[in-house]
């Protein structure tokens, strides 16, 4: 797209950005957004450090096209994942679930990119602080990286816009094109998708989990454990035992402990749906069927442009 800044920044043809999932953005999905004229990245933080770079490395093989790699900086080896990712050469990383400063004039030292993603305007203002280059705000309506104040995008997106003046990726809830161009319209200049890449051939979530997510209903994904880091889960037999325990008062260090290690793997990587835990954003409720990525990406971008032509005849 002419005069985008999403598309500058990064090098792509189309602003759309596939989110960086843990257990579901291996280098098939990744390598197949960016093929297609969008961002594709590797979700690291379901990855080992030698994983990480086995991802990397087979996705330069697939694609010769920009990609990069989302970070959660409470991942526990983010020392090692660093290291990978600059000795790699990847020139493109989104942080996420931490502090900017920590890791951002480091990257930008080694040449790369860097977005963080937030879920509110003071957020949002400390990102411009520490330097980054741009932002990803999401709504309540994702899976992962929710706020517990459960701001819908909505209401996010041009609260942001009025705070800062970096180029801005709206996420939570986008699945569709014209669901792009209402975001554009409150001042978003990039989309970043995630559910709906979930239930692709290239993602590397279990059958049954792409299975469930094309079977969820409205109302069936609920925000929950917002005592340790807010996400949206599928109702399933381990999200009534976390139910339970909230409204039982369990402490932080109890919901710890019923989560356990391996909730996310057992349920998306796995497919475990019941005691597994399932992340995904309400926008599954619009997704009815398995679609190969570029599909989705030419499908959003066709439809993106269909609502602003429709919109045009609107105008008073």
């Amino acid at each position: 797209m002419k005069n985008n800044r999403i598309c500058e920044l990064f090098k792509i043809e189309k602003p759309i950005i596939q989110a960086g999932m843990i257990w579901c953005s291996g280098w098939e999905l990744a390598s197949a957004v960016s093929n297609s004229g969008g961002l594709g990245l590797l979700g690291s933080g379901s990855m080992y450090p030698d994983i990480l770079r086995d991802q990397i490395q087979k996705c330069k093989k697939a694609t010769n096209k920009p990609f990069g790699v989302n970070v959660p900086l409470l991942y526990p080896n983010i020392e090692d994942h660093i290291k990978i990712i600059i000795e790699e050469g990847v020139k493109i990383v989104f942080t996420s679930a931490g502090n900017p400063k920590t890791w951002t004039k480091h990257l930008k030292d080694h040449g790369i990119t860097v977005v963080h993603v937030v879920s509110a305007v003071k957020f949002a203002l400390k990102c411009q602080e520490a330097g980054v280059d741009a932002i990803v705000a999401e709504g309540f309506e994702a899976g992962g990286h929710n706020g517990r104040e459960e701001t819908t995008t909505l209401v996010l997106i041009p609260q942001i816009r009025k705070a800062v003046t970096l180029p801005l990726i709206a996420a939570g809830g986008i699945g569709s094109g014209s669901q792009m161009a209402a975001v554009f319209a409150l001042g978003a200049e990039g989309v970043q998708v995630g559910s709906r890449f979930v239930a692709t051939p290239e993602s590397s979530a279990h059958q049954n989990f792409k299975d469930a997510v094309i079977n969820t209903n409205e109302g069936d994904t609920v925000l929950t454990l917002k005592q340790l880091t807010p996400v949206r889960l599928i109702r399933n037999k381990f999200f009534e035992q976390v139910e339970t325990a909230e409204k039982e008062g369990a402490s932080k260090e109890e919901l710890e402990k019923l989560l356990g290690r391996g909730r996310a793997k057992k349920g998306m990587f796995e497919g475990d749906l019941n005691e597994g835990e399932l992340e995904i954003g309400q926008v599954s409720s619009a997704i009815k069927e398995i679609k190969p990525a570029a599909q989705i990406v030419d499908e959003i971008m066709t439809d993106f442009k269909a609502t602003i032509e429709a919109m045009k005849s609107l105008a008073l």
